[in-house]
């Protein structure tokens, strides 16, 4: 199997999960965040530790820190681009917030191999109650859309856990990784109420 390699927008936070998954799979994983020293997965630590870059034919999957500012598309894509060393990424998943998101998936989308696939990540609040979900940012590439939502428990609710959250975003992943036509996928509950006030 060739070596693939991952872009994954917001690996370090809240998708560090799914980018350890991508890690332990063999995938090499580029992971731009506003806080590149922040704490990843056990398999992320143990790659950086390995020299964190994206390795050659023939090398151990590693994950490469590059540090990003959503509000500088631009900045970001170039970064990338030197993180990726020539070679286009095979997978883009990316949770970034609605401000910046078509800019920054924009700028990153010539780095894309021909037709990879896009796990797009949204917050409940982006459902418009008439128009439903947003169409996907990047055309050409088959996406995945994941909208988070929340948790009743205990007569109230929660947000969704880190783990909750990761375990949406991943079975997005596979099923986009099987080629499986795009879908949205709910992870929660979603009150479209929100977004009418």
């Amino acid at each position: 199997m060739s070596e693939r390699t991952a872009l994954v927008l917001g690996g370090t936070g809240m998708l560090k999960g799914c980018a350890d998954e991508l890690l332990a799979l063999g995938w090499h994983v580029v992971l731009p965040s506003r806080r590149p020293d922040a704490v990843l997965g056990q398999a992320a630590r143990a790659s950086l530790k390995r020299g964190g870059h994206v390795p050659q034919a023939g090398e151990r999957a590693r994950a490469l820190r590059v540090a990003a500012d959503w509000a500088r598309p631009e900045e970001l894509a170039d970064k990338v681009r030197d993180a990726l060393a020539g070679r286009p990424a095979d997978l883009l998943v990316a949770w970034v917030h609605t401000s910046y998101r078509a800019a920054v998936l924009r700028a990153v989308a010539p780095l894309l191999a021909p037709h990879a696939p896009v796990v797009e990540v949204l917050d409940s609040s982006e459902i418009n109650p008439v128009r439903g979900v947003p169409d996907p940012t990047l055309e050409g590439h088959p996406a995945q859309q994941v909208v988070l939502g929340f948790v009743r428990h205990g007569g109230g609710t929660r947000w969704l856990s880190h783990e909750e959250t990761s375990v949406g975003v991943l079975d997005a992943v596979h099923r986009a990784l099987e080629g499986r036509p795009p879908s949205v996928h709910q992870v929660g509950e979603i009150d479209t109420w929100e977004a009418r006030n």
